[in-house]
């Protein structure tokens, strides 16, 4: 069927696979050097006690059927291995039925990994990279030309991407419509990146231009995304501008790196498609049947989309082929942090040694100037962030993290920037502390060069230590 192909967008479909490979690596090797501390054998949130009150069909994962810290070791980086070999271009040195399969296998071994991953596992992006990776399987590769289903399939995710963000924002704060959000979200993000200062500080006449424009890219440009070439082309091209502002801006993982790689299979490049067979006819029956049923899963995320009581971020089924996204639909006006510290002293009084825990991505030191993590996925700075708004986001976790400080946990430690007991001699309390941050002015910046300014606001957790019977957040 000469309908059911497109070849002028074979380097978009090349550039779309190399680009998703190099996500996938980075979502592994984030699983990989993180896991132990946050869902291993003595994680926070152990993977054996998930596995043993969730049945299979709620969450599928092989770690159902076996589970150890070696194991989840070996699954995670055999998925670093298989995304560098697909961004290596191996699946088009193979049949075509064997480079879908490749494209399936980090699918699947991401998909074992989101279903016991838990509350670390929450965010979006996690979702959104299961149901793209599903998709891009059934692309194909060098064998033949791209099929036209499976790249709307794909200009369909995207729309639903920018959309549904959109919708979530004119539903939610009311600051999105007063065009004021910007005033305040880019000192209130869950990680601020190294420009994140300078962008809080433009005048505020051009933050209400930023929101007035991403309305325009996330509500009136993926109309256009189905509209003929090169009008497509160049509402994708937006789109890919607008998220590597974001990407300047802050550190959301592999969001917005994973909305460009979208937006790149909807752009046309001016490049002469090369010969290549017609799509075997089975080829042609899984296509139209895959895309049968992901239209007709599709029904409730579009009831969710246009309801008024949306809902950001959900799945609807256990495999991730269907999902709905949005993001910020509330934005914070007062930035909070949680600060913990430790001391070696047999009294935990006030006046203590009280010495503070450094996180990588998160504010801590008022001089620590924010550094660029993203696409790399610091889990634990992030949902701190999500305790700090509130101790309840924290409370399956929180005191887990505790014990493992007073114990100067390898692995948790690993987590960190800098912990400030040797290894020998972990601190005799922990204690938490909720402080008020705010990006410093020029003159402030100046003046002491610290880019952050912090006020005590209350005990998030008072001095606790290995022996309290109870460990936990309040």
């Amino acid at each position: 069927m000469e309908w059911f192909v497109a070849p002028e967008y074979w380097l978009s479909r090349l550039v779309f696979q190399r680009a998703l490979a190099v996500v996938y690596l980075f979502a592994f090797l984030t699983a990989a050097l993180q896991f132990r501390a946050l869902i291993g054998r003595r994680g926070m949130l152990p993977v054996p006690h998930l596995v043993a009150r969730v049945p299979f069909r709620e969450a599928p994962s092989v770690f159902h059927l076996h589970y150890s810290d070696r194991f989840f070791a070996l699954w995670a980086w055999a998925g670093c291995a298989v995304s560098v070999a697909l961004a290596a271009g191996v699946d088009s040195r193979v049949p075509l039925w064997a480079g879908m399969l490749l494209w399936l296998l980090p699918w699947a071994l991401y998909l074992s990994i989101v279903n016991v991953g838990q509350t670390w596992y929450s965010f979006g992006w996690e979702s959104l990279l299961l149901e793209v990776g599903f998709v891009a399987v059934f692309l194909g590769n060098g064998t033949v030309a791209p099929p036209i289903v499976v790249l709307f399939l794909l200009r369909w995710i995207l729309f639903r991407v920018e959309f549904g963000a959109g919708l979530i924002k004119l539903r939610g704060d009311a600051c999105w419509r007063k065009l004021t959000c910007l005033d305040y979200h880019h000192e209130t993000q869950p990680m601020p990146g190294p420009l994140s200062w300078f962008f809080h500080r433009l005048p505020k006449p051009l933050h209400r231009v930023e929101v007035a424009a991403n309305h325009v890219t996330q509500l009136i440009v993926p109309v256009l995304l189905f509209t003929p070439q090169p009008v497509a082309t160049a509402a994708a091209a937006l789109m890919i501008v607008t998220q590597l502002w974001l990407v300047l801006s802050g550190n959301f993982a592999w969001l917005n790196w994973l909305t460009v790689v979208l937006a790149l299979s909807a752009v046309r490049f001016p490049a002469h498609a090369p010969r290549t067979a017609g799509a075997p006819l089975w080829y042609e029956v899984v296509v139209l049947a895959v895309a049968v049923g992901l239209v007709a899963l599709s029904r409730q995320p579009v009831r969710n989309m246009i309801s008024r009581g949306q809902i950001m971020n959900r799945s609807f089924d256990p495999l991730h082929l269907v999902n709905t996204y949005g993001a910020f639909g509330t934005v914070s006006r007062t930035r909070y942090e949680v600060v913990i510290e430790g001391t070696a002293q047999e009294v935990p009084r006030r006046d203590a040694d009280w010495r503070e825990y450094e996180f990588k991505g998160k504010p801590g030191d008022p001089r620590r100037w924010p550094r660029q993590y993203a696409p790399y996925h610091l889990r634990l700075d992030w949902l701190m962030w999500f305790a700090a708004l509130s101790p309840g986001y924290a409370a399956p976790w929180f005191g887990a993290l505790v014990e493992r400080l007073l114990e100067n946990d390898r692995d948790t430690l690993r987590l960190l920037r800098r912990c400030p007991f040797p290894a020998h001699a972990p601190p005799r309390y922990v204690r938490a502390r909720l402080f008020r941050y705010r990006f410093t002015t020029w003159r402030e910046l100046r003046e002491t060069g610290a880019c952050w300014e912090r006020v005590y606001v209350r005990e998030f957790l008072p001095p606790t230590r290995l022996a309290d019977p109870v460990v936990r957040s309040r």
